[in-house]
């Protein structure tokens, strides 16, 4: 029992809980001390590529995630550069997973510190995503797989870890064409050096331990395998507990910050979420700690997450605390069809999978 509770999956769980409630209250938004898609959102206004001044800030923390992952890796000598699998499939299902983040208002990490902070709107957000997890899991066991992946040369997996870099470099020096908002959400951050110190270690952590939200969910439903699902505990726990000793906790269904009570379009927006990242194996989060380790493909995921951040702003996806908005409706049914019709292309028959 001593040496389970230093499970390295259970410490990364609770840095990375306990990291949402610190950060939040240094400074980052309520209830959203790290949430990926958000932290997106802010990098595309930042980075000009849409026009709502409101949500663009570089945040560090997207930045320590990437550089920690690559630490790790290349000290631990698990640095190892491969991609080709679906390319194209993945840049569009990373676009979809940030559309049903922003329909929800969150991503999964952002879920759990909302729970942890009493907010019960994310009820339904959990529920939607361990549906949509569930549902990839049947599909895996039916045969469902993109194309394999291959080992490519170095240089291809150091490209994101240097662009985090120079995100670095602009979050330091502040050049002209990077916008920084003074009022909004991008006005709402720690300090800088805290929060690159803080996702720096976290970055360390999830990639020694393989830690993603969707990953363990999908493990226990998939193999009855309970090592991942033990970090997400952890993580809730983590952030729960100093919720409480930081007074975070509120504990509420209306009021909330940054949350809606559509609670439909809430399951079915997290639905999307969980079914897209089983399907290219990994939640918002892994998917930025796989970019920074040499995966090529989680870093074209990556840049689709990207771009879904940029549109979602621009095309007003983005769900406010009035509700979702109607292309954020047919955004997230788009991106459901997309993922059935995907799973049906690639499952596989039961002789070709053994």
């Amino acid at each position: 029992m001593f040496k389970s509770f230093f499970d390295v999956s259970i410490i990364t769980g609770a840095v990375l809980g306990a990291g949402c409630v610190v950060l939040s209250y240094l400074g980052n938004p309520v209830n959203s001390g790290i949430c990926l898609s958000c932290f997106l959102e802010n990098l595309a206004g930042a980075m000009q590529l849409h026009s709502h001044v409101r949500m663009s800030y570089l945040r560090p923390e997207l930045i320590g995630f990437v550089l920690g992952s690559f630490a790790m890796a290349t000290a631990t000598r698990r640095f190892q550069v491969t991609g080709g699998s679906s390319p194209i499939i993945r840049f569009f299902l990373g676009f979809f997973m940030i559309v049903g983040c922003a329909v929800f208002i969150g991503c999964p990490i952002k879920m759990i510190h909302r729970l942890a902070a009493g907010d019960l709107t994310a009820c339904a957000a959990l529920l939607g995503l361990m549906l949509g997890v569930w549902l990839g899991a049947r599909y895996i066991k039916a045969g469902v797989a993109l194309d394999r992946v291959r080992k490519l040369p170095k240089i291809n997996g150091y490209i994101f870890p240097l662009f985090a870099l120079n995100l670095l470099l602009f979050l330091f020096m502040k050049p002209a064409f990077i916008v920084f908002g003074q009022t909004g959400p991008a006005a709402l951050h720690a300090p800088v050096p805290i929060s690159l110190a803080v996702s720096f270690v976290i970055g360390c952590l999830a990639q020694r331990s393989g830690l993603c939200i969707t990953g363990g969910f999908r493990n226990l439903f998939l193999v009855r395998e309970g090592t991942l699902f033990k970090g997400v505990l952890a993580a809730f726990l983590g952030a729960l507990v100093l919720s409480l000793v930081l007074g975070q906790f509120h504990l509420g269904l209306n009021g909330q910050p940054a949350s809606h009570t559509s609670h439909l379009w809430t399951f079915l927006a997290m639905m999307l979420v969980g079914l897209a990242s089983v399907i290219i194996d990994g939640c918002p989060f892994r998917q930025v700690i796989k970019a920074g380790q040499g995966d090529v493909d989680s870093a074209v995921t990556c840049f689709g997450m990207l771009t879904g951040a940029a549109l979602v702003i621009g095309w007003s996806i983005r769900s406010t605390s009035a509700g979702p908005t109607f292309y954020g409706k047919i955004a997230v049914l788009a991106g459901l069809m997309a993922c059935v019709v995907l799973v049906m292309y690639y499952r596989r028959s039961p002789a070709a999978v053994r």
